[in-house]
This record gives structure tokens, C-alpha cells and sequence, in this order.
């Protein structure tokens, strides 16, 4: 009972400082000038179109050397793979299931994130499969090169505002889709041709079903929504048995149904021409 408030606390704090982070992450007309990345390339979503090859090199390659990241709370390795690859590194996370400073975590998370993306289209999440390393089992998540992080002093925008406030429209879909409490700066990036990417999702997929503990979309992607209403138990159950549990797969599904709901309100009340993007 103890841990169970605990963990409330500390997801309830994490909303908090989660909301003050994303405050400036939709555009406004007029709003700042985009910062560059600097010698970046077009993409950095390399897996795009090759998911599965890149899954089963992310299982199979050579690891040649694993060193510590001296950033992230879950405190991730990086391992570098043998030249071959069109990829240089993996983040690996032996995170196994349990509490940790109040919240529920696993590496398990990563892949059922990963998982998601897939069966939505989303686009944004780097591939993430299970692998042992080390002796300990874990989540080998592709390591994006040529990105940039999330400044709340010099937020990133775009040239083109509509597409920036589309893809974080569709981020915050995401995130109450998966129960993702905890999207905060720190793991959010965005390569040269502002194509956001989203890491870090080991305390998503629990039980969690109220959607104030997310940031809301003020928009919404019908493509994307379209994908989250057809999602069904049997659909999700052999994508995500291995990795969580039918309570927490249910969860989703009341999460999405909960969005439904939100959605139609919000329609109700500005039309939907107004709410959806064209």
C-alpha cells in the first residue's frame, strides 16, 4: 500500500514538471525562430521502410564494447556494434520490472512502445527488441545519430509550424494511448529536418487510465486516430502478451476509449473542422 502511494506521488509530480516542460512545444505564428541543427542530414529515422531488418541486425550484431551514458535517470548503457550495420549503437536497458523511486519501470516498456508505434503508424519511436547482454536481458534500443535534445531555452519549431504542431499533436496522442506519465525534455529529440523522436518510455503500460495525468491534444491527426480506434484486445494481445500484462493491455484499450470520448467533446464544442487537421 505503501509503494502503491508512493508511486502515485511521484507520477503525480512527474505530470507537473512534465506539462511545464512541453508548455512551449506547440508553435505559434510569430513565435520564435527555429534552431538549426547543426551539420545534421536530411533524416535520421533510418529504419523507416525496414523495421524488421533492422530489428533482427539490432538482435544479432556483434557487440563489441558497452560503456556507461553519463545522462538518463534509468541510468542506460550504450553499445557499440562490429562495422557492418547501418547503425553504429544501441542504448541498452537491463531495467527489470519493478519500482524505482516511487514509479513502475521495465525495459519491457521500450519494446511495447516500439510495438505500438508499429501497429499505428506513428513513425517515431526508434526500433527497440530484447536482447541479452552481459548476462542480463534487456531492452536494445537504436541509438539515433545526428539528433538534437529538447531546449526549453532554445525550443526547436520548424519552418513549417503546422507540420511541428501536428507531430507533437501526435506525440500527445501517443502518449495517452500508452499511459506515458513521464515525457519531459529529456526525451524528446529532433533531427535536421525537425522530424521529432521519442525515447524513454519505461514507465508507460501500467494501469494508469486517467488522461489528465498526460498533456492533452488540442488537435488531432485523424490518419493516426483512425489507427488508434480500430485497435482491438485481439490485436494487441500477440504484439504485447510477451511484455505486459492483460490488465495493463485492457488499460489501453479504456485509455483509447476514454480518448473517444475527449475527443467527441471537443468537437462538440469547437466543430470538426477545428479539431481535426486537415
Amino acid at each position: 500500500m505503501i509503494d502503491r502511494r508512493l508511486a502515485r506521488l511521484g507520477a503525480a509530480l512527474s505530470f507537473l514538471v512534465s506539462l511545464l516542460a512541453l508548455r512551449p512545444l506547440e508553435a505559434r505564428s510569430g513565435s520564435q525562430a527555429p534552431v538549426a541543427v547543426a551539420e545534421a542530414p536530411a533524416c535520421s529515422k533510418i529504419w523507416l521502410g525496414r523495421e524488421a531488418e533492422i530489428e533482427e541486425l539490432m538482435r544479432t550484431s556483434e557487440v563489441t564494447k558497452i560503456v556507461d551514458v553519463p545522462i538518463g535517470v534509468t541510468k542506460p548503457k550504450r553499445a557499440f556494434v562490429r562495422e557492418g550495420p547501418p547503425f553504429q549503437s544501441m542504448a541498452w536497458k537491463p531495467l527489470r520490472p519493478g519500482l524505482y523511486s516511487g514509479y513502475w519501470e521495465s525495459y519491457k516498456s521500450e519494446i511495447a512502445a516500439w510495438e505500438i508505434d508499429k501497429l499505428v503508424g506513428l513513425g517515431m519511436v526508434p526500433p527497440a527488441v530484447e536482447r541479452r547482454l552481459q548476462s542480463d536481458l534487456g531492452a536494445v534500443i537504436l541509438w539515433v545519430e545526428n539528433v538534437k535534445g529538447w531546449s526549453i531555452k532554445e525550443p526547436a519549431r520548424g519552418p513549417d509550424l503546422e507540420a511541428w504542431n501536428r507531430q507533437v499533436s501526435k506525440m500527445k496522442m501517443f502518449d495517452q494511448l500508452i499511459g506515458n506519465i513521464d515525457r519531459n525534455q529529456g526525451n524528446l529529440l529532433y533531427d535536421g529536418e525537425y522530424h521529432l523522436i521519442l525515447i524513454d518510455h519505461s514507465r508507460a503500460f501500467t494501469g494508469e487510465k486517467n488522461l489528465n495525468r498526460m498533456a492533452k491534444p488540442t488537435r488531432i491527426d485523424r490518419e493516426l486516430w483512425e489507427k488508434m480506434s480500430a485497435l482491438t484486445l485481439e490485436q494487441l494481445q500477440p504484439a504485447l502478451g510477451r511484455l505486459i500484462g492483460k490488465g495493463e493491455i485492457r488499460a489501453i484499450i479504456e485509455r483509447r476509449d476514454r480518448m473517444r470520448r475527449a475527443i467527441e467533446a471537443l468537437v462538440a464544442e469547437k466543430g470538426e473542422a477545428t479539431v481535426f487537421y486537415p
